[in-house]
């Protein structure tokens, strides 16, 4: 009696005993086989071909973000988490959905359009929410998203970190993947900070100001980087990974403490005469950051070339009573939902009382921290009840002002 045929790969020709597996289709009548080593040699000249895995790229891209929300979407979903602020929302929204249309739209029918992307810079004081509105954005698209620090960052060769080490944070909050790493959104915080400290000339280096804004232009613009995963002085010898910044969204943000005064001097308000009372009559001199533009920022410190690649300017307005007093209630993740969460945990209800939320904002407006000011001191009120409730019996807790007040004399004066 004859011996089976042994089915063979129709690439290589070698039978299935010497091979790991066979990969079998073809119609029926006429079947065929494929070995695992020639599915690997296929996949190698495939990305010889179409160079760096642009192929698998090509066909996943558009997939990866899902359907993009529209501006007033991404509005309604900042107004769950952020008080006010409208003009910010509404500015971050629109660059938001412009950027991500530009990405998603077919790279082979763009015609002789080019989009250009829209890098965000948001000038306010402290505690009023830039932060936050870039967090809320970035997990309503869910793509990867960093925050740094601009104030760590200094020119290469001398200590503190490159700005490539921008891309290394994204890189890994992205699980290194490259293409998520591409069409993440940076929050570059303090941007203010590397200012150029004097216009005039210096024997020393501005290795922390001006030398850093430099450094950022081919990020923001974008180019092809060289970035290392580990981070560039510890691991000299590690292999970089390339990353085209040109669809990553930069947002930077700031307070530009004394701004205002550049401001004021720009507009002439402090000009004496009867002119300068026609030009003055309506701006509101409790709100100058209303009026900012982009030559207040170059006469701040930033250099031409940094405020060209960052044209969406916008501002956050200072957090007033009212303000104050919606953040500590009305989010989704408002700070007293915080505290109550943490009660619920250990089976205890708490509730504060009106007056003693109203003590909170007068405190938090003492201190001019914005909406941090407004953690810091329900830290500080809370402590005792915290430390105690886990052992009592007591079931219900109620936060009233004098207990407040005690709290808040005890601890912070």
């Amino acid at each position: 009696m004859a011996n089976r045929k042994e089915e063979k790969c129709s690439f290589c020709g070698r039978p299935a005993s010497e091979v790991s597996f066979l990969i079998r289709g073809g119609l029926p009548g006429s079947p065929s086989a494929i070995c695992a080593d020639c599915v690997e040699q296929a996949w190698e000249i495939i990305n010889a071909q179409f160079g760096n895995d642009n192929f698998d790229k090509k066909k996943s891209k558009n997939a990866e973000l899902g359907e993009i929300p529209t501006p007033r979407q991404i509005k309604e979903h900042l107004d769950q988490f952020v008080i006010g602020q409208d003009d910010a929302k509404k500015y971050l929204s629109v660059a938001v959905y412009n950027h991500y249309k530009r990405i998603q739209q077919d790279p082979e029918n763009t015609g002789e359009v080019e989009i250009e992307k829209s890098n965000v810079i948001m000038v306010g004081p402290t505690g009023t929410g830039k932060t936050l509105l870039a967090r809320s954005i970035a997990k309503l698209l869910k793509v990867p998203f960093t925050i740094v620090d601009a104030t760590v960052f200094t020119e290469a060769g001398y200590v503190g970190e490159d700005v490539e080490s921008i891309l290394s944070r994204l890189l890994q909050e992205a699980d290194f993947d490259v293409e998520k790493t591409e069409q993440g959104i940076v929050f570059i915080d303090e941007i203010d900070k590397i200012a150029r400290k004097s216009d005039n000339p210096s024997i020393t280096r501005d290795v922390s100001g001006e030398g850093v804004q430099q450094g950022m232009l081919k990020l923001l613009e974008g180019s092809i980087v060289n970035v290392p995963p580990k981070g560039g002085r510890k691991h000299p010898d590690q292999n970089y990974v390339h990353i085209n910044t040109r669809n990553i969204l930069f947002i930077c943000g700031g307070a530009f403490d004394g701004i205002e005064k550049k401001i004021a001097q720009r507009m002439n308000t402090h000009t004496v005469g009867y002119n300068s009372v026609q030009n003055t009559r309506h701006i509101d001199p409790n709100n100058l950051l209303k009026y900012v533009e982009p030559m207040d920022l170059k006469s701040f410190g930033l250099i031409p070339e940094i405020i060209g690649r960052l044209p969406v300017l916008t501002y956050l307005n200072p957090l007033d009573k009212v303000a104050l007093r919606n953040i500590l209630t009305e989010p989704k993740n408002s700070i007293v939902k915080q505290y109550q969460r943490l009660f619920e945990l250990d089976g205890k209800e708490l509730s504060f009382e009106e007056e003693a939320l109203d003590f909170i904002v007068e405190k938090a407006e003492e201190y001019k921290l914005g909406a941090r000011g407004l953690r810091s001191i329900v830290e500080v009120i809370m402590t005792d009840a915290m430390f105690d409730a886990p052992s009592l019996s007591t079931k219900e807790f109620v936060i009233t002002k004098d207990f407040a007040r005690k709290q808040v004399e005890k601890n912070m004066c």
